[in-house]
């Protein structure tokens, strides 16, 4: 009788960024969520993603890596931390990696007190994180039983440009439900408008999000997270995030990049005003006016071998709990991390500012 692939296979298997860097990287998302918990509710965005992004950075810098970030806050000029480019890490360390940060994805919900926002980062080898410009991705994330299904029925696969009702039919038959069953996530935006139509004339359900769709990509590949498919135009940093975890975990992306100007739908002198400013940096990154519409999969999203992902939750979502605080530096947070290997981990983890004066609780 075949012995089955047991926990030390998988642990043995694991890249050295999985086994070197994925044991602390929670620290460094957990001490970015907890930053941004304090100021849950207080109406400032912008302060809220500040402090995060600077809990992020001094916790990345503590880490014995060479990392660059390839995702982050923006280009040089545009933000002082986590920009794009910059050098984190020690470097006391043969560990080179690329990195994907967004310290506090839902910056509104998280000044709002709505759920759904998160402290989030992924890392891989050199190259092994698709280099995208800050535009948007029109996407589609759908979890492994629909990949295992595709595999069965080589004629039936998830298309970007299909009709929603065709995709939604695969999604079905690979889950063995009826499209009613379907859960479909997607931002609450205007350009979004005639896709929830589609969604709903198809009889799937729509789960209007405000802000933050990455965490409900990754829900995709989780059973009983009541998240099937999520579909729509978002940010491309957000995209390559979620593809990050959705390869660990046997799910699939599509996307392509698009302009904002073109998904909202804007008149075409704003698209070429917008094409003329961002084609210089565009081209920089090997991408052009003719490879601009191609289909990036989750191989293309993220090549690397050795991925790691990180999450902690801020405000409450599908997933992950919020953070709690309790003063005195004390505070309760809700984690997922996993890697290459195919181990996942939820963390709850406390931390206690004040030993004598606050007793660990259950």
């Amino acid at each position: 009788m075949p012995h089955p692939k047991t926990a030390e296979n998988m642990m043995k298997s694991a890249g050295p960024i999985e086994n070197e860097v994925l044991p602390h990287l929670i620290h460094v998302t957990e001490a970015a969520a907890i930053a941004a918990a304090h100021q849950i509710g207080r109406g400032d965005k912008n302060y809220a993603d500040h402090v995060s992004v600077e809990a992020m950075r001094r916790m990345l810098n503590c880490l014995d890596i060479k990392g660059t970030i390839k995702i982050g806050e923006g280009e040089r000029d545009e933000a002082p931390m986590l920009y794009i480019g910059e050098e984190v890490g020690t470097g006391e360390s043969d560990i080179e990696v690329d990195i994907a940060v967004d310290p506090l994805e839902g910056t509104n919900l998280t000044a709002d007190g709505i759920p759904g926002s998160i402290s989030v980062m992924s890392m891989a080898e050199p190259g092994g994180l698709f280099h995208g410009p800050d535009v948007y991705m029109d996407k589609i994330v759908v979890g492994p039983e629909v990949v295992k299904y595709e595999l069965d029925h080589p004629d039936e696969q998830i298309d970007l440009d299909a009709p929603v009702k065709q995709n939604l039919e695969i999604v079905a038959h690979a889950l063995d439900r009826s499209i009613e069953e379907l859960v479909v996530v997607i931002l609450e935006r205007d350009r979004h408008k005639a896709k929830i139509e589609e969604i709903r004339k198809a009889g799937a359900r729509v789960n209007l999000v405000q802000d933050g769709d990455l965490m409900p990509g990754v829900a995709t590949a989780i059973r009983g997270s009541g998240i099937h498919v999520v579909m729509g135009a978002g940010g491309s940093g957000e995209a390559v995030l979620t593809a990050s975890a959705i390869k660990i975990l046997g799910g699939k992306v599509l996307a392509r990049l698009v302009l904002p100007t073109v998904a909202n739908g804007k008149s075409q002198e704003e698209i070429d005003a917008e094409y003329e400013e961002k084609m210089p940096r565009l081209n920089k990154m090997g991408i052009t006016m003719e490879n601009m519409n191609e289909i990036l999969d989750t191989e293309k999203l993220v090549p690397g071998k050795d991925v790691i992902f990180a999450a902690t939750g801020v405000t409450t979502g599908n997933l992950l709990k919020g953070a709690n605080l309790f003063g005195k530096g004390d505070a309760r947070v809700h984690s997922i991390s996993m890697g290459s290997s195919g181990v996942v981990k939820f963390t709850d983890t406390i931390y206690i500012g004040d030993k004598d004066e606050t007793p660990l609780r259950l």
